[in-house]
């Protein structure tokens, strides 16, 4: 990596709100950095943000970010590390002067600055939040200008990734390839410690020890755009090819990636171990396009309200004992004609149960209930009278795991999309100037790319009935009501099967619950990897749980379990 500017060193100290809190001072004092980022913000996150806003006006940004600044801004001033953070929310403005009070209890003179204009809660009046995704260029006109620390509302996550490198580069709007690149970096860096170990398919090759407190990962990221992902030394977890593309493959569609600033090529990332040190992974080559000529726009709603119940059902009979019970339920709750049929009713018999077990729990399955519906009432009371009611006149050995409540609200995400022009996105710098940020001047409607040439298959051969997770990877995620599962080969060989074995047809057939819903292949042969769309799996989004598996993360480990014909020269 050769470069005229120096290349920046930008770290990561959370994934999610509620990640390590200690995070943030081991990458201050693990090793040297330029910037340190914190991604706070999720679909679900922002709905609690709402919620808790409704509360208290003042409320909507991550409190645990000002608990962690409490400890740590000094030690930041101090290294010279500027920090970066999407913890503002719903209300940046108010993190940002709540950080500067933190500053002068703490007697610590930094600047900070907010970036805004994401909320769109006016345009959108029955959205509880309506947040743009932001891109990166507010950011780094905030630091253009000296602030030691930029708090935002809603910016994509790879944003607090690339404001730093166009604020440290100087890159203009039309730099793609450069901002590509930083996306890539921002990418992987989003989820934290999934880049340095954490939720790898192979964790088991690795020592115990290692994995079990990985540290955070940051990006030396050169001026053309290319970048080497790796660790502070001595810290846990592991940063090889593997860990890399698992993250690279997390959350994303289509080998176009788009973004408001620009649209990342995956197709076109490069991915090698750099020299002969450990935990050091270059990217390189990314290739990048103008931004798609619309802002997606994220809605959280209140959905109504639900409730749940799960029946333990141990021994014999399981069948008979669940169609009992669902039975006993219907006639007063869940059937038609019943006196208190909640809009949304859904069973589910997960049978955990073994036969001639040793203990009372590995006897056992489990029935789950959920219930939804806009009356409180429906989901509530009608739910608990008709549960608590069966407690002596139902199947033998009757109990549930917990006594259903009250019932709860729960959320709805929806995503839109509005033109750049349509959102004031300003950056509000420390001394309280505000600064517009020009939408996007060039852009690109978002297609498709053609599906790229297959590799050689295998020679035929004689094959074995086994587990696919042998010798393919996998890493899943959600995305509103959709999900996807990136599946990689880790050898050209294996490579050449995987690309002719798991089509569409057979990604189906694995996994029967994705049948009779939209899935999508994309083949990204550079990182010998493919990435399938489920569409609808998730329902109305993490917040509504319509699923067992709410934000799809195991869906990719159950893919990796189940089993096919493998060429045996692979295995």
């Amino acid at each position: 990596m050769t470069s005229a500017v120096a290349p920046l060193r930008i770290g990561n100290a959370s994934g999610f709100y509620g990640d390590r809190f200690d995070a943030l001072r081991e990458m201050l004092t693990g090793g040297q950095l330029d910037f340190l980022t914190g991604d706070y913000l999720a679909e679900l996150t922002m709905l609690i943000l709402g919620r808790d806003r409704l509360k208290d006006p003042g409320a909507g940004y991550a409190r645990t970010f000002l608990r962690q600044l409490e400890e740590c801004l000094g030690l930041a001033h101090e290294r010279g590390v500027r920090i970066v953070a999407n913890a503002g929310g719903l209300n940046p403005a108010g993190l940002a002067d709540a950080v500067r009070k933190l500053a002068d209890r703490v007697g610590v003179a930094v600047r900070v600055a907010h970036v805004e204009g994401d909320d769109l809660a006016g345009r959108y009046p029955d959205a509880l939040a309506a947040h743009a995704y932001l891109g990166g260029f507010g950011i780094a006109a905030c630091l253009d200008a000296g602030a030691d620390v930029v708090v935002t509302g809603r910016v994509t996550d790879a944003a607090l990734v690339t404001g730093p490198a166009v604020a440290h580069f100087g890159w203009g709007v039309g730099d793609y390839d450069r901002l590509a690149g930083a996306v890539v970096a921002g990418h992987v860096l989003e989820c934290g410690t999934q880049a340095t170990g954490g939720n790898y398919a192979f964790f088991t090759e690795h020592a115990p020890e290692k994995l079990r407190r990985p540290g955070f990962p940051l990006a030396e990221i050169a001026e053309d755009g290319s970048c080497v992902i790796t660790k502070h030394p001595g810290t846990g977890g592991v940063v090889d090819v593997g860990t890399v593309t698992a993250q690279l493959l997390y959350e994303t569609h289509g080998a176009r990636y788009a973004g408001p600033d620009v649209t990342a090529r995956l197709d076109t990332v490069r991915l090698s171990e750099d020299g002969t040190e450990a935990d050091r992974v270059r990217i390189e080559g990314v290739r990048g396009e103008a931004p798609p000529p619309s802002l997606k726009v994220g809605l959280n709603r209140l959905g109504g309200f639900r409730n749940e119940v799960t029946f333990v059902l141990t021994g014999l009979d399981i069948e008979r004992k669940a169609t009992l019970v669902r039975e006993q339920m219907g006639a007063v709750f869940g059937e038609e004609g019943a006196k208190s049929r909640p809009t949304d009713v859904r069973w589910d018999l997960a049978r955990t149960d073994h036969a001639d077990a040793s203990t009372e729990e590995t006897a056992s399955a489990l029935l789950r209930l959920v219930v939804r519906d806009a009356d409180q009432e429906v989901v509530g009371r009608a739910l608990s009278a008709a549960a608590v009611e069966l407690a002596l006149a139902s199947y033998p050995g009757f109990h549930v795991l917990t006594p259903p409540g009250k019932g709860a609200p729960y959320g709805v995400f929806d995503d839109v999309y509005v033109p750049h022009g349509a959102v004031d996105h300003v950056a509000v710098l420390h001394d309280g100037r505000r600064v517009a940020v020009a939408p996007a001047h060039d852009t690109r409607v978002l297609e498709d790319l053609p599906q790229p040439a297959l590799p050689e298959p295998l020679p035929d051969g004689p094959t074995a009935r086994a587990p696919l997770g042998l010798v393919a990877g996998a890493r899943s995620g959600d995305k509103g009501g959709n999900a996807n599962v990136g599946v990689w080969a880790r050898s050209d060989a294996a490579w050449r099967w995987l690309a002719h074995a798991l089509t569409v047809e057979r990604f189906r057939q694995l996994l029967p619950e994705t049948a009779e819903l939209g899935v999508t292949r994309h083949v990204l042969p550079n990182l010998r990897a493919l990435n399938f769309v489920v569409e609808g799996i998730l329902g109305e989004g993490v917040a509504a749980q319509h699923r067992f598996d709410p934000q799809a993360k195991a869906l990719g480990e159950w893919l990796r379990s189940r089993r096919l014909d493998i060429p045996e020269v692979l295995l």
